[in-house]
């Protein structure tokens, strides 16, 4: 087996790089004011609408850098209804000098994201690379202690804000021996990622943590294998552990395995999700694409995809042509086979609906009613529709019960209040009929529609 590369001993291009954390600034409120939020669309015609139709995200990596672009911003909020900052939540961007944080650049990509209703992914907490070089200095207890402070107090900045965490990312070697990689992280103790999802735990109790990683994605390989190990000795312990991120980065290298499902399947079959977390494809096979995407469809607990980068000049690896959009923001071949594989895909079965714990309609607001109808129910997450009638702007306020959270909408501008329960739906001239994800977090109660006003 070629592995795809060793990230240690090679120079690497963005998302690596620490120049991609520069800020301009310079544009951003002007190209706000031509911004497109996400499903503006009809359902099923932008990534994010499709994907959410099916109780998934599709995301992007995203820069900071490059909000004050506009062509890449109005395809961001056009297709996307996920968002992992590139570069601005690791730990030299987040804790330049120790105990010293500086969440700027990433707070502007959160801040962008939730404003117009896309969840955050973030990455990632613990890390052997792009370490600040305080902490390349460091070792033993002191650098141990060091990293879960960090963890702590990034995880807590975030607290409610980020739907999952790559809490610890590429902490096993690359070749045959499924050795964990030697680093100075692991050199403070064999129990290192253990400790920093605990640490993540008691920091963000509400964020789904993940492990993540690259070359991971056959079945058949020894790393594969011994993240498989890890994940099932920390399930049957306890530890904190929700899902597993496959970056999938897809080259001649490293191809696309004929096995990816069953690896997607495995790990799901432990009782975590699945997330193809930094997807990309050289040359940007639309069969490649497509097979990826049907694969997550057809395990229920793989949850999201997140391509790294929206157009090819975005990428870290741009001379491969590896996404969906080419460098003047034009849809490519790959993005065509991926929406029609959303659009096609075949939800798993579903569960009998949740019961009905209140009226479908309530009194209307205004001149308007608004009819809350169930939809596809998974093992963990279910969607929902709303049909409004009388109005055609319209304000629509609907609520989820705690510890549920609404993970993707569609066809409106949602806002929300402090809670993250109560949502705040806007027309957007998309229709009459918008949707969400809840993630029932073990309750499942149906949303309540509060309120309808036209407007």
């Amino acid at each position: 087996m070629i592995e795809r590369h060793h990230r240690d001993t090679r120079p690497r291009p963005s998302p690596r790089a620490r120049g991609a954390l520069v800020l301009t600034a310079v544009g951003l409120l002007a190209a706000a004011g031509a911004m497109v939020v996400p499903g503006s669309a009809n359902a099923g015609t932008t990534l994010g609408a499709s994907a959410a139709e099916r109780g998934r995200y599709f995301g992007a990596a995203v820069a900071a850098n490059k909000l004050g672009d506009s062509t890449y911003v109005t395809i961001l909020n056009r297709e996307f209804n996920s968002v992992t900052p590139e570069n601005e939540m690791k730990i030299d961007a987040t804790e330049p000098q120790q105990g010293v944080f500086t969440f700027a650049n990433a707070d502007r990509i959160v801040n962008h994201a939730r404003s117009r209703g896309m969840s955050v992914r973030g990455h990632t907490l613990a890390w052997h690379s792009q370490q600040p070089g305080w902490m390349q200095n460091m070792s033993g207890s002191a650098l141990r202690q060091a990293m879960l402070n960090h963890v702590t107090q990034v995880a807590a900045h975030y607290r409610g804000q980020v739907v999952a965490w790559d809490v610890v990312n590429e902490a096993f070697a690359d070749g045959g021996s499924g050795a964990r990689r030697d680093s100075n992280l692991q050199r403070t103790g064999n129990d290192w990622i253990e400790a920093a999802f605990r640490a993540a735990r008691a920091a963000d109790p509400g964020a789904k943590l993940c492990y993540n990683d690259y070359n991971t994605d056959d079945w058949t390989h020894a790393k594969t294998q011994a993240v498989y190990a890890m994940v099932r000795d920390f399930k049957q312990r306890g530890v904190p552990i929700d899902c597993v991120g496959f970056q999938s980065h897809f080259n001649s290298g490293s191809p696309y395995p004929g096995n990816y499902r069953t690896t997607l399947s495995s790990f799901a079959a432990l009782g975590v999700d699945v997330q193809i977390t930094e997807l990309d494809i050289a040359g940007a096979s639309p069969t490649t694409y497509r097979n990826v995407v049907n694969d997550c469809l057809a395990v229920s607990r793989c949850t999201g995809i997140t391509v790294w980068g929206i157009r090819d000049s975005d990428s870290w690896r741009a001379s491969d042509t590896p996404l969906l959009f080419d460098n003047g923001g034009n849809r490519k071949p790959a993005y065509d086979a991926v929406l029609a594989a959303l659009n096609n895909g075949t939800p798993p079965p579903t569960s009998t609906p949740p019961p009905t714990t209140g009226p479908t309609t309530p009194p209307p607001g205004g001149s308007c009613t608004a009819t809350l109808r169930d939809g596809t129910r998974w093992g963990d997450r279910f969607n929902s529709e709303v049909v409004v009638n009388g109005a055609t702007s319209w304000t629509v306020v609907v609520a989820v019960t705690p510890p549920q959270k609404i993970s993707a909408t569609w066809n409106g501008s949602p806002s929300w209040d402090t809670s993250g329960n109560v949502m705040t739906m806007r027309s957007n001239g998309s229709g009459n009929v918008f949707g969400f994800t809840t993630m029932a977090n073990g309750n499942w109660t149906r949303p309540q529609v509060r309120s309808c006003t036209a407007s």
